[in-house]
């Protein structure tokens, strides 16, 4: 007997959205459902293309979807999250999870309120990249995470620690694994009312330092990060999904090679530094695959409302530090 499908639909399919809905539409085990979209053009356009109903309130949506994803402007996730957890649906809330930790909470209140799955759209825990980081470090001592993108006035409701960095904040609380005990952070206000450019650095209890860096003020796009552990050198590209690593033990492989007289000393060419083989996928495919399972066998997601609030807390107080330094 076949399994029910996951019944969907999608809160907002501006240019994020659309591609939430495009997804839906070709998932095995899933019927997509519908939307809720305030722009017309954009609704009949969606509904159109993937055989989709428009819904007139978000209630009514909520009550024909199993699963929904929000992808509106941060400042309206929990207007838009309440209604639907108050009609029992599973939702994945793009990241940030909200603009504040109070609202933050109330969608988590919620959601315990209704047994509901909340799942946060940080994207790049689905990346093939972070997956291999998540096998490979154990015990990083010092990283470095870079994310610039060219200026686009959507997103600036928030700032680029909200709107970018928030990736890496993510990121590097899932491989850490520790209490912070110290940010220092720095921001730049270029173009739009809050940060453009910010740097934090952020001191773990186990010793651990990550300097962090977002730009939306850049020429070009950028999302690469750099562990370094007491056996091995990591460099990663999220969005070319490749990377290299140097292993502490090829290096002392290497180092009786010269010894021995099988390599010169200053052969570069030999130096052991492994390319790393990553199977490629669409990351936002790979998120919404993962959350729709989560929803049919009613498992915690993978990135889940604690991790979203708690990167939210950290993005908070590096916003805060930036805004204070102004004042």
């Amino acid at each position: 007997m076949a399994k029910p499908k996951i019944r969907c639909g999608v809160v907002g399919v501006g240019s994020l959205g659309q591609h939430h809905a495009r997804i839906y539409a070709s998932l095995p085990g899933v019927e997509f459902v519908g939307i809720f979209e305030s722009n017309d053009a954009r609704a009949a356009e969606i509904c159109a293309k993937f055989n989709c109903r428009r819904f007139a309130t978000l209630e009514a949506l909520g009550d024909a979807c199993d699963a929904v994803s929000v992808v509106v402007p941060t400042d309206r996730h929990a207007e838009v999250a309440l209604p639907l957890l108050a009609r029992k649906t599973h939702l994945l809330i793009e990241k940030p999870i909200c603009a504040s930790l109070e609202e933050a909470e109330q969608v988590l209140a919620a959601a315990r309120q209704h047994g509901c799955l909340v799942q946060v759209g940080h994207i790049e825990h689905f990346n093939p990249v972070m997956a291999f980081l998540e096998k490979q470090v154990d015990h990083p001592q010092y990283l470095t995470a870079e994310r610039l993108a060219p200026y686009q006035p959507r997103g600036t409701e928030v700032g680029v620690v909200l709107d970018l960095m928030i990736h890496d904040i993510g990121i590097t609380l899932a491989l850490v694994k520790s209490p912070i005990v110290r940010i220092d952070s720095v921001g730049v206000s270029v173009l739009s009312k809050t940060e453009d450019i910010a740097n934090a650095r952020i001191q773990f209890e186990n010793g651990c330092v990550a300097n962090l860096s977002a730009s939306r003020m850049s020429l070009k796009k950028a999302r690469e990060i750099r562990v370094f552990q007491d056996n091995a050198y990591l460099s990663l590209n999220f969005m070319e999904q490749k990377g290299h690593l140097v292993k502490k033990s090829d290096i002392i492989a290497y180092g009786l090679k010269m010894k021995v007289g099988l390599v010169k000393a200053g052969d570069v060419s030999s130096i052991p530094v492994k390319e790393i083989p990553i199977e490629k996928g669409e990351p936002l495919a790979l998120e919404l695959a993962s959350f729709v399972e989560s929803v049919a066998q009613a498992r915690q997601p993978k990135v889940g409302a604690a991790l979203g609030k708690s990167a939210l807390e950290v993005a908070i107080t590096i916003t805060e530090q930036i805004r204070a330094q102004k004042r």
